[in-house]
């Protein structure tokens, strides 16, 4: 049953589906076709299509008070599937808030042999049916179900020629507007395709439940996607003489196609929904050429809005607080508590990769950052410089004597480095603005051992590149300040990038990847990082862009 909670609100079976131990107590006829486990768990074994109808038969006795017989050899419907169907046309009608004194009427296209959907509206609604059927057996099942349960002044089973839809159904009631029509119509277009045979991915597991019904119910020329083209275009020639055209569909894929069909004749009100229950899906499809409906929303957006995502987070333990404590006090910062700390870190990687964020009112206790990415710039950071290295070799060079003078020069700083400690290479490479963290990024444990393999390969080349970079900075802060060597602070550097922000608005809404929002909060003696997203083209890089902060902030406690 993991679907079942995703059944119609209002469907008697989502939160309660049926106690076979109960029912096999009850119904003699039942509790043939259950089996009880030696843990005393009662079973059915959907593959026999005895069990099914007598599962069917039951709960329509049960829970709606309905007798009905259904041979073995046509359709068994599963009652959860067609109240979920019943109660979705309740929405499109707006049953629930309209006169339940007016009388509504419906028109079920192949109604079968139980005759399902007009029994199910008309005892739950009082509503009116015309059940129209071209088979023999199921024409005549469905007139016996409906007379033995005295409802034949509410349903009205026609017999109709093949290939007939709407159009001849409607001939000798022309003055009557039908306020919807229903249909289940054949899913499969030939044998091969009802058995699964390239119409069913190979990776899903086989139907739980035995798949019953002849031939007129199961398959049709062309599928169910050329059986509800034809209801549409029938539709367009009737229009007004229905409130509301509805189709069932048993392939998602189906959807796609019908709602551009519909949407090339102009229909102007579509929508759709899913049909959740059990192990099985379906699919709906309704249009209207009325303007005064009102269009339910589909349930995926709903949920979408009933049941945010869950945050993207990560744990900066407090040792993890302590040392970038000790590491803010020594550039400078007035960040004392753990939440500050952990903010200042995180403002000043975000500045680092040019991605523009701002602080906007949050609740106690916590410090909320709205985070807009304009581009990716936290992948691959050290493979994109070396890129960018190649790319100024292939620029105009100096003469022979002047290159020669600037090697000699850095082989000599180059054995000096040599002789020092790494961490002092470090400490002087902070002192010039650059992180190390910048020049050693990677995300995942593959990405690390590419990237250590290419350094490995390179190593002399990117210490070069290193000291270049450190001296070019040293020159360029030199010209800037007289203090170029201090670390502006995180703040500063933040309302310097909103300003900038302020002043070109329309570059900033016109592209970006994603918008979050970033709360850090305290999580007893450590602090917590969430991050929430808001909009934009993929969750995944939001997801990287986490990752990112979590071992940039790891990897400054390391150095």
């Amino acid at each position: 049953m993991a679907l079942n909670k995703s059944m119609h609100a209002r469907n008697r079976y989502k939160d309660k589906p049926p106690d076979f131990a109960y029912l096999a107590a009850k119904y003699p006829e039942f509790q043939q076709h259950v089996q009880t486990t030696l843990t005393g768990r009662v079973s059915l074994n959907f593959k026999d299509p005895e069990a099914v109808r007598a599962l069917t038969c039951t709960l329509l006795k049960e829970d709606f008070g309905l007798t009905i017989d259904i041979p073995v050899e046509r359709l068994i419907p599963t009652v959860p599937l067609r109240l979920n169907y019943i109660h979705w046309v309740e929405d499109l009608i707006g049953h629930q808030d309209a006169d339940k004194q007016v009388l509504r009427r419906g028109i079920d296209i192949g109604t079968g042999a139980s005759c399902i959907y007009p029994l199910l509206g008309a005892t739950l609604n009082g509503w009116y049916f015309l059940a129209t059927e071209v088979d023999d057996m199921c024409f005549n099942y469905a007139k016996k179900n409906v007379e033995q349960n005295n409802l034949s002044d509410l349903i009205k089973v026609v017999k109709v020629p093949q290939k007939t839809l709407l159009m001849d159904a409607l001939k000798e009631e022309s003055e009557i507007v039908y306020d919807f029509c229903m249909c289940n119509p054949p899913f499969f277009a030939n044998q091969l395709e009802a058995k699964g045979v390239n119409s069913r991915n190979p990776r899903r597991p086989p139907p739980s439940s035995v798949n019953t019904g002849g031939i007129t119910e199961i398959m049709a020329e062309g599928g169910e996607l050329e059986f509800v083209k034809r209801i549409i275009h029938d539709s367009l020639q009737l229009k007004k003489r229905l409130r509301w055209y509805s189709c069932m569909l048993g392939k998602k894929c189906s959807l796609a196609p019908l709602k551009e069909e519909l949407r090339i004749q102009g229909v102007p009100k579509v929508t759709h929904t899913e049909f959740c229950q059990g192990r099985t899906m379906r699919w709906a499809l309704a249009w209207s050429f009325y303007d005064d409906v009102q269009v339910p929303s589909p349930p995926s957006k709903r949920r979408k809005l009933e049941k945010p995502r869950k945050p993207i987070t990560f744990m900066v333990l407090a040792s993890t607080v302590k040392e970038l404590s000790i590491k803010a006090a020594a550039m400078g910062w007035d960040a004392v508590e753990a939440i500050a700390v952990v903010r200042a870190w995180v403002e000043k990687i975000l500045t680092d990769l040019k991605v523009q964020h701002k602080r906007v009112p949050c609740g106690k206790d916590e410090v909320s950052l709205f985070v807009t990415a304009i581009e990716n710039s936290w992948i691959h950071l050290r493979r994109k410089k070396r890129e960018r290295i190649r790319q100024l070799r292939e620029l105009p060079r100096a003469s022979e004597d002047v290159l020669q003078a600037m090697e000699e020069e850095k082989s000599s700083q180059k054995s000096v480095s040599n002789n020092s400690d790494c961490e002092n290479l470090k400490a002087e490479d902070s002192e010039t603005g650059f992180m190390a963290p910048d020049e050693d990024v990677h995300l995942t444990t593959g990405d690390e051992l590419t990237e250590e393999s290419a350094a490995k390969e390179e190593h002399s080349e990117h210490v070069k590149e290193e000291e270049t970079e450190a001296m070019q900075a040293e020159t360029s802060l030199g010209k800037g300040s007289s203090n170029a060597k201090e670390e502006p602070c995180p703040s500063e550097e933040a309302s310097n990038l909103t300003v900038e922000k302020e002043q070109s608005p329309k570059e900033t809404s016109r592209c970006f990847l994603f918008k979050c929002l970033m709360n850090v909060k305290k999580e007893g003696n450590d602090v917590l990082v969430e991050m929430h997203w808001v909009e934009g083209q993929n969750r995944d890089l939001m997801n990287q862009l986490c990752t990112y902060l979590r071992n940039q902030i790891l990897r400054l406690v390391a150095s």
